[in-house]
């Protein structure tokens, strides 16, 4: 059997592969053509576009004698001492997967988003805030003053019952007025004040609400009576206001005008156009001073103050149990949401409040979740005005009323085509409302993921100071000028001074404090969290990882031609597929320089009949 065609050199020239491949196929045995040509130096050939080593282990050898990662060097220079390569073939490896390792906690805080806030203090000129007081009187609307009357008389009996206390014995024109009501009004008399025995032997009091059916019930209870009074009997009101139309008059007009006495800001007076007047359920007649006025210098002669009127006329006692005026400073263009953010200023005194203000600046995607308008949220805002995350927080509350009742709750803003509860249409809504509320208040609503906090957000800070006002020898001449000596009614006011309160604010300094978000590793501070890393385990550079993708890139170009050949070797090696005559070299061992030049068995056969 002719022996087999041995494997050219990677190296030797073409023609010289070609001939000694004709030679052995032609039987002359394995001898060395006279025209071979020897291979060219090293020198001499020029470099290929794209050559790669012919072994993982050239490949390795290369990469770490020319490598400028430190350490990589001591892989192959001490290649006789295998005990020194295995050791620092471990350091290398233990180095290698410490850093990633790094990297793999580094990436995890980056993709969490944390942030730092950074204080700053600015100092410039800024807009006065808006301002909104009521006078903590609400009216009794004259469509529903004979509704409200009995309501008084149910309310007397619930807390004679209670208490056995007697609104008549008091000398209250209201109640004795109402032990006549009219009997056409739908008062649920079913939600009535109760004694309840709580956990432990603590008494509570409270009211019993149940479904349409009568299946389902729960007691609302209080451990104060106090308020369990004023929040059963806000239940039975908001079912009256709700017979009102939407389109009321305003209840400041039963001042005649005379909430605001005198209202002057930086030493001007104000005037009509600066304020705008609504109605509070709860806190009466307001007004809301929006005037565009820049604050020039602090103290407090550059603010704005106020002599407001806190007369208690047209009172709802059980409602409303203050006596003064209620005060919120908020944003302009804002809704004032007072029963959150407002304070009490008292009668007979005149209070001082300073403003420091504080601005919020918070950063968006991916950072965390902000929104500067309601726009694109799930929640329509019921408030024209402003986003703020209250007014959301209210109207998805709302919505949800409409949607789980039918029907919405009197003190918000209503979806269209919606209505607001009374007992005529929906019996059973306060059952449905509370429920409600009480999944708001343990956070069982979606409201809360539904409404952002604004990306920008300013807060204010205030301070306050009282005094008497007027003072026992100034309250004569005060009083009269301001018309309250003649209309004094000695019966119900002990006091003239109670009737008057006196309200400045103004900003303590122009100085203001911006809170801004900032990321904690941002792109650039991420690479140099990673170049530091890298340095400190290999002491190399960006170049460094080039090399090091470049010896990957090579590895998996080497990996994928030897499986092709080794896939293409085992195809021509199977038994089907044998070359006929065995003294012709196979395709196979040669060198994949020189299989292209080996002619087919035909050719080959011609040249061996004309020798």
């Amino acid at each position: 059997m002719p022996e087999e065609a041995a494997w050219c050199p990677a190296r030797h020239h073409r023609d010289s592969c070609r001939a000694g491949a004709v030679a052995q196929a032609a039987g002359a045995g394995p001898r060395k053509s006279p025209q071979a040509q020897p291979p060219l130096p090293e020198e001499g050939r020029g470099e290929r576009l794209v050559e790669l080593h012919t072994s993982f282990r050239e490949l390795l050898t290369f990469f770490c004698a020319n490598a400028t990662m430190h350490g990589a060097i001591r892989l192959v220079c001490s290649s006789r001492n295998r005990l020194k390569t295995a050791s620092w073939g471990l350091l290398f490896l233990g180095a290698l997967v410490a850093l990633y390792w790094q990297f793999g906690l580094l990436f995890e805080q980056y993709w969490h988003y944390p942030v730092i806030m950074t204080v700053s203090v600015h100092s410039e000129r800024k807009l006065f805030p808006s301002v909104t007081l009521c006078d903590m009187n609400p009216h009794r609307p004259s469509p529903v003053r004979s509704q409200l009357q009995a309501l008084d008389a149910f309310a007397q009996e619930n807390i004679y019952a209670l208490y056995k206390f007697n609104f008549s014995e008091s000398g209250d024109a209201r109640f004795t007025e109402a032990q006549r009501p009219e009997p056409a009004f739908p008062l649920d008399r079913g939600v009535r004040l109760q004694r309840l025995s709580g956990p432990g032997g603590q008494n509570k009091v409270g009211f019993r609400l149940c479904n349409s059916t009568g299946g389902d019930c729960f007691y609302r209870a209080y451990s104060s009576g106090v308020t369990a009074v004023r929040e059963w009997y806000r239940f039975h009101y908001v079912s009256i206001l709700a017979l009102l139309p939407a389109d009321r008059e305003d209840s400041h007009r039963s001042h005649g005008g005379h909430f605001v006495f005198s209202c002057r800001y930086n030493g001007q007076d104000c005037h009509a156009r600066h304020f705008r007047t609504f109605h509070h359920p709860t806190y009466g007649s307001c007004y809301t001073f929006n005037g565009v006025w820049a604050a020039q210098r602090p103290g407090v002669t550059h603010g704005i103050s106020l002599v407001l009127r806190a007369e208690q006329q047209d009172h709802l006692p059980l409602l409303s149990t203050e006596a003064g005026v209620k005060v919120m400073v908020h944003k302009r263009d804002h809704t004032p949401f007072l029963e959150h953010r407002g304070f009490s200023v008292r009668p007979g005194t005149e209070t001082t409040i300073g403003i420091r203000e504080d601005e919020v600046h918070r950063l968006g995607s991916p950072y965390g979740r902000c929104t500067d308008s309601a726009e694109g949220l799930d929640v329509p805002l019921l408030y024209n005005a402003s986003y703020t995350m209250q007014a959301c927080l209210v109207s998805c509350f709302q919505q949800l009323m409409v949607e789980t009742c039918s029907c919405g709750y009197y003190f918000y803003p209503l979806p269209a085509e919606a209505e607001y509860c009374n007992f005529a249409r929906h019996p059973a809504w306060g059952h449905c409302f509370y429920r409600l509320y009480r999944d708001l208040e343990t956070h069982r609503l979606p409201c809360a993921s539904r409404c952002p906090r604004p990306c920008r957000e300013s807060s204010y800070k205030l301070s306050a100071g009282t005094s008497r006002w007027p003072s026992s020898k100034s309250a004569d001449w005060i009083l009269a000028v301001l018309g309250q000596r003649a209309h004094q009614s000695p019966s119900r006011s002990p006091s003239p001074r109670s009737n008057v309160a006196k309200v400045n604010i103004f900003y303590q300094e122009l100085n203001y404090r911006t809170v801004d978000e900032t990321p904690v590793y941002s792109v650039p501070q991420l690479l140099s969290a990673m170049g530091s890393l890298w340095s400190l385990w290999f002491g190399s550079s960006v170049l460094s990882v080039l090399e090091l993708l470049e010896l990957l890139l090579d590895a998996t170009a080497l990996t994928l031609l030897l499986g092709c050949r080794r896939l293409r070797h085992a195809r021509e090696s199977r038994p089907g597929q044998q070359r006929a005559s065995h003294t012709k070299p196979e395709a196979s061992q040669l060198p994949s320089d020189c299989r292209h030049d080996v002619k087919r068995p035909g050719a080959l056969a011609g040249v061996s009949a004309e020798e």
